[in-house]
């Protein structure tokens, strides 16, 4: 997989692909990852990216032109699956929409900032318009991280044990179940005694329970779906 992130503040993206996970899937092959200054693309000497509302009103505006460059050029030198905008008025991002962009080949991410992109960016480039939640960021940058992190961690040979990624909160709309580690009990904390039962089908229907209702108890709303 090739992604590549349109942003104005590259330098704020560039840390979370320095380390752990990412960092592993890039070194390994498994995703690469390029980040475009979309000031490289701007036409005048002050390397400008925004201007004011037309129609008046508070706020700056991305402008057309360097983003049509930038977008131009990747598309002359490869197709693009996806063309994605970072925005809080877009879909929600839920595991479904990372499992769908896992499978993708190449995608680009487009980080707004200000007030947002020109419409016409949006009615023209792109594809898909995701939000990480309903509340507003300074800029894109850090929704692209979340979505990023979301959807490399489920190709293939990036996660040590390959069924982890499928037992993950909101695979099947439940939340994960309990989970447990060494020591078998700690200051009277004690594991449950089915975990070492050694009748996997039995922990396994203990896990599907726990996992149903822990998801009733704090996200009702996942069973309605």
């Amino acid at each position: 997989m090739r992604i590549d992130i349109i942003t104005v503040l590259p330098e704020l993206l560039k840390s979370p692909f320095e380390a752990s996970i990412l960092k592993r899937a890039i070194e390994a092959d498994l995703v690469s990852v390029h980040f475009h200054n979309l000031r490289d693309y701007t036409s005048d000497r002050y390397k400008s990216v925004d201007d004011t509302q037309f129609g008046g009103g508070a706020g700056m505006v991305m402008m057309i032109e360097p983003i049509d460059k930038c977008i131009s050029k990747l598309q002359s030198e490869r197709s693009y699956d996806e063309i994605i905008y970072m925005t809080p008025d877009g879909e929600t991002l839920k595991q479904g929409i990372a499992n769908q962009l896992s499978l993708k080949e190449n995608i680009i991410i487009l980080c707004g900032h200000y007030k947002g992109v020109d419409q016409r960016v949006r009615d023209k480039f792109i594809t898909k318009e995701i939000s990480i939640g309903d509340y507003v960021l300074s800029g894109g940058e850090l929704g692209a991280a979340v979505l990023c992190d979301a959807v490399i961690r489920l190709i293939p040979g990036v996660l040590g044990n390959e069924t982890s990624a499928l037992t993950d909160s909101f695979q099947d709309n439940l939340l994960a179940p309990p989970i447990y580690t060494k020591p078998r009990e700690y200051k009277g904390l004690k594991v449950p005694e089915v975990l070492f039962s050694g009748n996997f089908p039995k922990i396994e229907k203990w896990r599907e329970e726990q996992a149903y209702l822990r998801t009733k108890e704090r996200r009702p709303d996942l069973l309605e779906d």
